[in-house]
């Protein structure tokens, strides 16, 4: 008898088959059960899904069991000096096509008003919800807001149902460019225009004499500079001073090129770069959530701001009426080595250091399989929470191992990029936001000095809505919110 005979004999294939249930059966109870453990209730506390890391420092115990967010309030009493009331409601606009756009929207307008401000002004923005559902909130992107003024609903607040209002108060100590939008289902509702700019111009300082807020959009299909689909044209006298703030709202990289005279990049996220020098003909990729603030001096000759692949831009020139071509390159500004050394001092040894990588695998995420995104392997909400004490100095590694950009966004705090790749930078620089693309890898670092419950997210908003994103957490500080369909509170 051959070898294939003997393994067809029914004896060895009825065992060869029962082999094979039970094979079947344990893997549909290893299924039923990461299906089963995935699923997450009505409404829950962000904090009790999260992985403690402590980053290699001192262990907190207790650490939930203190500090509301909710007292961790900006002033109460005091005259302000800006005062605003914010109307959010469903809304139509015309853009400059004449195509007409049902968006929600600010006050009727998409961008909602810029809010501007001295440096120390005490800011009170009272939210107003028409009728958005499932409610609404104001995050003051990059602004480093006490705690409990942050926006993030069931995190930090609330969300504001139709009917409802808040009030956020806090005192503008950061000069620079920022942006503000709601955090209630930010994925879609961002998109559909609940945004604007809020700026914070010094003190002291002089501004130039044209100082204008860009901010490009892709508003229901159409490509948007404010709320323009087309070029604008502006008169503006030769030998004025421009500054021009690009906001990027959207949830990609966008590119612009600034034609017809030398520039200069001054600030991102808000942070002044240190001795920038004249430049031309390069492109600013803004990532998604960033702001790059450029000055130039306006010639006699014509200059125009584009938003590279769209029909929107800005052309400037002394009558209002000529533009120039977008200059033909491909090279990319990159801040690693513009200007010189920021002059901010960090420690050589940091109190913690963590480690975040990014990546994605076919898992259970709350009731669904799919391809879901990673954070150290760990899928959402059960990923690292990242636990620091006041006064620490922090040391934050980020990796991708994925092919879409991730443009990690931190609340509550300005991060210095210190490496990338290996390589340390010749200019650190510091933003809110660090943009990710496969295989890169960035060393930042932060001083942990805002206390409270804070974000840490892909600001690719579908990416945030889909899990990519985690908490900071200070000892003893703990959250009253919830998250979740019953709270009516979704951040992302």
């Amino acid at each position: 008898m051959t070898a294939r005979s003997r393994l067809l004999r029914p004896g060895v294939v009825r065992a060869v088959s029962a082999l094979g249930i039970l094979a079947a059966l344990a893997l549909a109870g290893w299924a039923g059960r990461a299906w089963w453990e995935s699923r997450l209730p009505g409404t829950y506390d962000v904090m009790d899904y999260g992985q403690p890391d402590y980053g290699g420092g001192p262990h907190v115990a207790h650490a939930h069991e203190r500090i509301s967010v909710a007292t961790l309030h900006g002033p109460r009493g005091g005259t302000p000096d800006l005062q605003k009331t914010l109307t959010a409601a469903r809304s139509e606009i015309r853009l400059a096509s004449g195509r007409r756009v049902d968006v929600l929207a600010f006050d009727g307008r998409v961008p909602g008003p810029e809010l501007r401000v001295r440096e120390g002004g005490l800011v009170a923005v009272t939210l107003v919800n028409r009728d958005v559902r499932p409610g609404v909130s104001i995050h003051w992107h990059g602004v480093d807001v006490p705690n409990a003024e942050d926006g993030v609903s069931g995190v930090t607040q609330n969300a504001v149902p139709p009917g409802g209002r808040y009030t956020y108060r806090f005192r503008a100590r950061q000069v620079g460019t920022f942006w503000y939008h709601s955090h209630q289902s930010s994925a879609k509702q961002v998109s559909r225009g609940l945004y604007g700019a809020f700026v914070v111009v010094p003190a002291r300082k002089a501004a130039a004499a044209l100082d204008l807020t860009v901010a490009a959009h892709r508003l229901r299909g159409s490509d948007v500079l404010g709320t323009s689909d087309r070029l604008q044209r502006r008169a503006v006298a030769p030998g004025t001073r421009v500054r021009l703030r690009l906001v990027n709202t959207d949830d990609s990289p966008r590119r612009f090129t600034l034609a017809g005279a030398p520039f200069r990049v001054v600030a991102i996220d808000g942070g002044d770069l240190r001795s920038p020098t004249a430049i031309a003909g390069q492109l600013l990729e803004v990532p998604a959530g960033s702001r790059f603030d450029v000055t130039f001096t306006m010639p006699p000759t014509p200059v125009t701001l584009q938003l590279v692949g769209t029909a929107a831009g800005i052309a400037f020139s002394r009558d209002g009426r000529i533009d120039v071509a977008a200059p033909n390159t491909s090279r990319v500004f990159d801040p690693a080595a513009y200007g010189a050394p920021n002059a901010a001092r960090v420690p050589r040894k940091f109190d913690r250091s963590f480690r975040v990588d990014i990546g994605s695998r076919i898992a259970f995420r709350d009731g669904g399989i799919g391809k879901q995104w990673t954070m150290n392997d760990r899928v959402h909400p059960d990923v690292p929470m990242l636990v620091v004490r006041k006064g620490d100095w922090v040391k934050l590694t980020l990796t991708s191992d994925t092919r879409a950009l991730h443009p990690m966004h931190l609340h509550g705090h300005h991060m210095l990029v210190l490496s990338r790749n290996g390589q340390a930078v010749q200019s650190p620089w510091w933003v809110d936001t660090v943009n990710l693309a496969k295989g890169d890898r960035y060393e930042v670092a932060f001083h942990a000095t805002n206390p409270g419950l804070w974000m840490l997210h892909c600001h690719n908003l579908p990416h945030a809505a889909d899990g990519l994103s985690l908490h900071l957490v200070y000892e003893g500080v703990h959250t009253p919110f919830r998250v979740g369909g019953r709270a009516n509170n979704h951040p992302e």
